[in-house]
């Protein structure tokens, strides 16, 4: 999909925070970083203010017969009541046109209305599953996702879940390095795993004490060297009880899943990047085999590291 022109629809009883999300997203101009720029439309039925879920009201200049031609058009949060047949006509219309849909949390239900949802899986927020699936049977609802992909049609869980969609987006149109700017842009947070099969690079290390961040940045440049909870603990001064502890404490998880997790991060710019073997890649990366980068990737990511190569890498897609 060519992203250039990016619509959010505007109606009444939207929720600010997944409307400020796609704002920043895609309408923020980051130009001055070379980040990509997109032509971003916010537009309403018609004139006049528009009133949200938070008590307040929205005005804009554009109408909705203006976001006909875009490559994305959003639909947020809001939608689990009655849609306005206008924001569904608008939805197919645009469709039918090759645009791509998004609903962030229950912006999915105006996709449903839509017929967007039919015969595709889908998620919203986890409190409205049960009733977006009941209200859409020919849809497949899965509530224990962040967010799902299906065709053109994309849905999210709630709140930041639609950053994590809109990152997706922006890293599988622009790749992982931009994507990766603009997360650190937004200073957001390292990326949840959930086990999803996510492709959302984790943006930066957690600032941590006790010398941990030194040593963590240390670990991203040598991952290829063997490292153990002893050898990480030696150079601390600390045993390997009370480092694996203090790491825990800061980063939420155990030193050995963190570096698998940057050891699978770095393969996959691998293979996002170049065209070496997933033997070479797997060594650089620490795994040591191929047979052992397979099994992560595969684990981490949901799929195997050569699909993943053939999706993200233009080099491989080239002839």
């Amino acid at each position: 999909m060519a992203l250039r022109k990016v619509a959010v629809l505007l109606f009444p009883g939207i929720h600010l925070f997944e409307f400020g999300v796609a704002c920043e997203a895609f309408g923020y101009d980051r130009s001055d970083e070379n980040l990509p720029n997109y032509e971003f439309v916010v537009a309403s039925e018609a004139a006049g203010p528009v009133p949200t879920y938070n008590g307040f009201s929205i005005s804009t200049g554009s109408r909705f017969d203006e976001v006909l031609d875009a490559d994305l058009v959003i639909v947020t949060a809001g939608a689990e009541a009655d849609v306005p047949p206008s924001v569904i006509a608008t939805l197919q219309a645009a469709y039918a046109r090759g645009a791509a849909a998004m609903g962030l949390c229950s912006g999915a239900f105006a996709l449903g209305a839509a017929g967007l949802l039919d015969g595709r899986r889908c998620t919203t927020h986890w409190r409205h599953a049960a009733a977006l699936a009941e209200r859409f049977p020919a849809a497949e609802v899965d509530p224990n996702v962040l967010y799902v992909c299906d065709g053109r049609v994309y849905t999210s869980a709630g709140t930041a879940a639609g950053l994590d969609l809109c990152l997706h987006l922006i890293r599988t149109e622009h790749g992982a390095g931009v994507a990766n700017a603009i997360a650190r842009r937004m200073v957001v947070p390292p990326q949840r795993a959930g086990g999803q099969a996510q492709y959302i690079e984790t943006p930066v290390p957690p600032r941590v004490s006790d010398g941990l961040a030194e040593l963590m940045d240390d670990l991203l440049g040598r991952l290829h060297e063997p490292h153990s909870v002893e050898s990480m603990a030696h150079r601390l001064n600390m045993s390997p009880r009370t480092f694996a502890r203090r790491f825990a404490e800061a980063t939420g998880t155990t030193p050995h899943a963190w570096l698998l997790r940057q050891r699978v991060l770095f393969a996959r710019r691998q293979l996002e990047s170049g065209t070496d073997s997933i033997d070479v890649i797997a060594q650089r990366s620490g795994f040591g085999t191929g047979a052992l980068l397979r099994h992560h990737f595969q684990r981490h990511i949901g799929v195997a590291p050569t699909a993943y190569r053939k999706a993200f890498c233009p080099a491989s897609q080239s002839g």
